[in-house]
C-alpha cells in the first residue's frame, strides 16, 4: 500500500503572519492570503489531476501545533488515511486526534518518535 504521496503543507510559527504574508509576497511573488499560499501542481501518476501543497505561517503563540513544543509542522499527502491510521495504531503511533472530513479532505494529526505534530491528508482531489 502506498502511504504518503508528497508533501500536502509546510507550517510554520513566526511573530507576524501578516508581515511574513506581505515579506514573501514582495520579495518572493507569493499570492498570500490570511491563510498564507497555495502551490498547485500536476500529479504524476495523472497529469490532468491538480494537486495543492500549503504554505503558512501562524502566530507564534498558536496552540495549533501541540502537544509538540516545535516551531513548524509537517503536512504529508497520504492514501487510505482510515487505513493507514489503522496500521499506525497497531504499531502504537500517538494518533492525536480523530480523522475529521472536510469538502477538500480528510485529516488527522499523529506524533513522529521525537514529538513533531505531523499532518495525514487525503486530499479529495485525488
Amino acid at each position: 500500500m502506498k502511504k504518503v504521496t508528497g508533501i500536502g503543507g509546510i507550517f510554520f510559527k513566526c511573530k507576524d503572519p501578516n508581515a511574513i504574508n506581505e515579506w514573501y509576497k514582495k520579495y518572493l511573488g507569493f499570492d498570500t492570503t490570511q491563510y498564507g499560499t497555495s502551490f498547485e501542481w500536476l500529479q504524476v501518476d495523472d497529469s490532468t489531476k491538480k494537486g495543492l501543497t500549503q504554505w503558512n505561517p501562524f502566530k507564534e503563540t498558536t496552540k495549533y501545533f501541540e502537544p509538540s513544543t516545535k516551531d513548524f509542522m509537517i503536512n504529508y499527502r497520504v492514501e487510505n488515511l482510515e487505513v493507514l491510521v489503522e496500521e499506525l495504531r497497531k504499531e502504537n503511533i500517538t494518533i492525536v486526534d480523530k480523522i475529521e472530513t472536510y469538502e477538500y479532505g480528510k485529516f488527522v494529526h499523529i506524533l513522529d518518535l521525537e514529538g513533531n505534530k505531523i499532518q495525514l491528508w487525503e486530499p479529495a482531489d485525488e
